[in-house]
Order: C-alpha cells, then sequence, then structure tokens
C-alpha cells in the first residue's frame, strides 16, 4: 500500500473508533451549568438503558392529594461497543463489573431539550468501592435523555404503594481529575 492509502486508511480507523464515543445527540448543547470543573477531564462516556422507578404516596404539601415519587433508578450501562460495563442503582450508584462503584450527588439540573426525558444533571462523585475503571470519577454528567419521566395519571389513593416503571435512556458522562 502507498503512503496515502495507509494515510486514508488510518483516518478512517481513527474516525471510526472515535465515532463510538459521541454522545447520542451530538447537536445538542450542554448548558454551562452542566459543565465539569476546569481541573476535570472526559475519562469514559457510558449508555444506560433501564427504567426510572416511581411510587404513589400520599403529598405532604396537600392532604388528600397523591403523587408519583421517585424512587431509584434501574439501569444497565453499555460502552460505545454496546458491551454491558456495570449498571445504575438507587443512592446514586454507578457499579463498574470490576466492583468499582460511586455515588453521585446532585449539584444542578436543566430541563431535558425534548418534552418527555427525565432532567440533565451535573453530579459530584464518591468513589465508595474497591479501586478500578469507575474509581477515579469526580463528576458525572447526565444528558441525552429520553423517557423516564413520572407518570401523568394513576396515582390516587386506590392506587398508593404502587410501583411504576418507565423505560428509559441516557449518556452518562465520567469525568476525573486532570
Amino acid at each position: 500500500m502507498s503512503k496515502p492509502v495507509h494515510l486514508v486508511v488510518a483516518l478512517a480507523l481513527l474516525v471510526w473508533g472515535c465515532a463510538g464515543l459521541q454522545p447520542s445527540n451530538p447537536a445538542v448543547e450542554v448548558p454551562d451549568k452542566l459543565k465539569p470543573r476546569s481541573t476535570e477531564s472526559l475519562s469514559m462516556i457510558v449508555r444506560a438503558k433501564g427504567v426510572q422507578v416511581y411510587e404513589c404516596r400520599a403529598r405532604r404539601d396537600q392532604p388528600g392529594g397523591y403523587e408519583w415519587a421517585f424512587v431509584a433508578p434501574e439501569a444497565d450501562l453499555f460502552d460505545a461497543r454496546g458491551g454491558k460495563v456495570g449498571r445504575h442503582y438507587a443512592g446514586p450508584h454507578w457499579e463498574a463489573l470490576d466492583g468499582s462503584k460511586i455515588l453521585g450527588m446532585v449539584k444542578e439540573r436543566a430541563d431535558a431539550p425534548t418534552a418527555g426525558a427525565i432532567p440533565w444533571l451535573l453530579l459530584a462523585a464518591k468513589s465508595v468501592g474497591r479501586d478500578g475503571s469507575f474509581s477515579k470519577v469526580t463528576s458525572i454528567q447526565r444528558v441525552n435523555t429520553v423517557g423516564g419521566v413520572a407518570p401523568a395519571t394513576g396515582c390516587s389513593e386506590s392506587a398508593a404503594g404502587t410501583p411504576a416503571r418507565v423505560d428509559y435512556t441516557a449518556d452518562y458522562y465520567f469525568f476525573t481529575a486532570r
């Protein structure tokens, strides 16, 4: 092969390899308040596919009223090639297959640009598991959300205690200290 052909092949492989790390909707801008600190850099992007779990409960602010209250996420996490890398669950926790685990705390939120999608978030993260692929993560962005919002109807006194499992997907951007 000649040098120009090698260059074209190398560039094609580079573009193909990087394409897997692109967000599911790269045209959407992340609001400034959801951007990580300048001392952090992107470590990995994982795709979540699962459910947001809600429960029908009595409203605290309205006697006799009922609402769907958020309970927890339940999702599997996938790498750019579609391989399972972990899971996301109550806490909120993200746990890698290697046993490393982080706990998140919401710092900022913004409405999703798509109707019917859970908000986009910036979360602070701390390691609560052993060393591994997630242990150095310091913050997480949840973006490109689809679905996951609480049901609009069906919560009443007769439904109190009933769970609702609402499908969702999201991209989680994991950042680490530089």
